[in-house]
């Protein structure tokens, strides 16, 4: 087949031949079972691997709430704005920052709380042992942010402060929890975007 293309000047310059192409060949089906694919976030059997589902990074109430309410109220005044931006900056800096940076990650098998730039875990929780998840007082309008606690065998086993849109963190959490341990499964899957 030959391909005919016109130059920069609208005139014919010299023919291309296109070759057909060969499709490449199939790899083995053990290689794609050593490395699971995500079409659709988390959607890997646990047995097969770890996917993460959801990960958010704590608004800087979660990193000093006592700090972030000040700099709420000195935003309100208008005059006293530039000081709350001064407030602020660390707590940002912190949010980042190689030592203290903080993550909620939910995968198909646990929730977890890793710090740091090498994403340590040092809190975890598998879904298994998740038997509720609840928002502790109310959520913040301003930073749009609330601490979330994980129940547990009637008690609570992890608290998650300063989470960003807490309500579709803990439908997430709980619709993780429905698919992937089905004896847990109770009541309607609801999805995480229909929270409002």
């Amino acid at each position: 087949m030959k391909v005919i293309s016109l130059g920069a000047t609208g005139t014919m310059s010299q023919p291309i031949t296109s070759q057909p192409t060969t499709p490449a060949p199939a790899a083995p089906v053990a290689a794609a079972v050593a490395r699971p694919r995500q079409a659709i976030t988390g959607v890997v059997p646990p047995q097969l691997g770890e996917a993460r589902i959801r990960e958010e990074w704590p608004t800087v109430m979660g990193i000093n709430s006592g700090v972030a309410l000040l700099a709420k109220k000195l935003t309100q005044t208008y005059i006293l704005v530039p000081l709350a931006w001064l407030l602020l900056a660390p707590l940002f800096l912190m949010k980042i920052g190689p030592i203290f940076s903080k993550r909620y990650t939910l995968t198909n098998r646990r929730l977890m709380i890793r710090r740091g730039w090498k994403l340590t875990v040092v809190e975890e929780i598998p879904l298994k042992m998740i038997d509720d998840v609840r928002i502790e007082g109310e959520v913040d309008p301003f930073y749009i942010s609330g601490n979330l606690e994980v129940i547990s065998g009637g008690e609570v086993k992890m608290r998650l402060p300063g989470v960003p849109e807490p309500e579709g963190f803990r439908q997430a959490v709980l619709n993780a929890v429905k698919a992937w341990e089905p004896s847990k499964a109770t009541g309607p899957f609801q999805p995480a975007s229909a929270v409002k």
